[in-house]
């Protein structure tokens, strides 16, 4: 056997060598690339929906809930909360919510579903900036102008957007709509779905 011979012998294998190694370093490096396109655990549960019990939500009480990485405020109004939905109708900027974002089911002077009106599922964003409006159920706590009384509902501090119980905005405020209401369905009577439609 020659020289040559033994040293197209040797190339042949190092190459093979080198091929094989470098297949398997291109593999190490694809794999952890190509896993990063898929979304996380985390991520995952985050945009998918959120269940909440309401049973220990007491008359008055609101509850916040993290939902695709925003506030969902879950409020159990009390009847005298929802009769004073209709008091200060006339200083709100969209009472019928014809502008607002919210399923239809929840298109209605209390924007909850219908024989739940109750609670009030609201997206905790307020819709002029996005700061997070503040809970003011108390009638009173809020000083409103042309000798309206204020019957309770969010208080946005960051530019003083004011909404009613239903998350309806009063007019002369920064915000252009109503809170928004994420489609959610009951599960139970204790239970509440946020992020699917009662139909889905």
């Amino acid at each position: 056997m020659s020289n040559d011979e033994i040293n197209r012998g040797r190339r042949r294998v190092l190459t093979a060598v080198t091929s094989a190694v470098g297949a398997v370093g291109a593999v190490g490096v694809a794999v952890p690339f190509v896993g990063s396109w898929s979304p996380s655990a985390k991520a995952k549960a985050a945009g998918g929906p959120v269940e909440i019990n309401i049973s220990k939500i007491e008359p008055g009480q609101m509850v916040t809930v993290e939902w695709r990485g925003k506030p969902v405020y879950v409020v159990r109004r009390t009847k005298e909360a929802l009769a004073g939905l209709k008091l200060n109708e006339s200083q709100l900027r969209d009472p019928t919510s014809a502008k607002s974002v919210q399923p239809s089911y929840a298109k209605s002077e209390s924007r909850a579903i219908s024989g739940k009106e109750e609670i009030v599922v609201l997206l905790g964003v307020c819709t002029h900036l996005g700061c997070a409006p503040g809970f003011e159920p108390k009638v009173g706590a809020v000083d409103l102008s042309g000798g309206k009384t204020w019957q309770g509902g969010f208080f946005c501090k960051c530019h003083g957007s004011m909404y009613d119980l239903a998350g309806r905005v009063f007019q002369g405020v920064p915000a252009p709509l109503n809170l928004e209401v994420p489609a959610h369905k009951y599960l139970s009577d204790s239970v509440i779905l946020i992020g699917e439609d009662q139909g889905a």
